[in-house]
């Protein structure tokens, strides 16, 4: 767990504004935080299943906050991601990508479709 001052530390460092403590970016901050000092602690005690389990919540729960980031402000994403050096926001713009290019492929599919149906007429 982390202490006060960490914490504020880390809010002073991402906040969006002077009042601002509940923001993605500072939650998101906050997480990768707990989740670095969890991940420590679990190098040394392996057995501690309860920790474990805290662990994998706190990275469920930032993942969800930075797919909402990401759909909300993708510049505020970015900037989160490269500041905090996360992996795993590499693979979510990776699978945004994807799923876009599947999109288009779809669109032109359905495109090319009409054009067969219209040319039969």
């Amino acid at each position: 767990m982390l202490d006060k001052k960490a914490k504020e530390k880390i809010i002073k460092k991402f906040q969006t504004h002077t009042n601002d403590t509940g923001s993605s970016q500072v939650q998101i901050a906050i997480l990768s935080a707990e989740i670095q000092e969890l991940t420590e602690h679990l190098k040394k005690h392996k057995h501690d299943f309860s920790s474990r389990r805290g662990l994998l919540r706190k990275v469920s729960e930032r993942r969800r906050l930075l797919k909402y980031l990401q759909k909300e402000d993708q510049k505020a994403f970015q900037d989160l991601a490269v500041k905090l050096k996360l992996k795993i926001a590499n693979k979510m713009i990776e699978e945004e990508q994807e799923k876009a290019l599947k999109e288009q492929e779809l669109e032109k599919m359905i495109k090319g479709e009409d054009n067969d149906t219209e040319e039969a007429d």
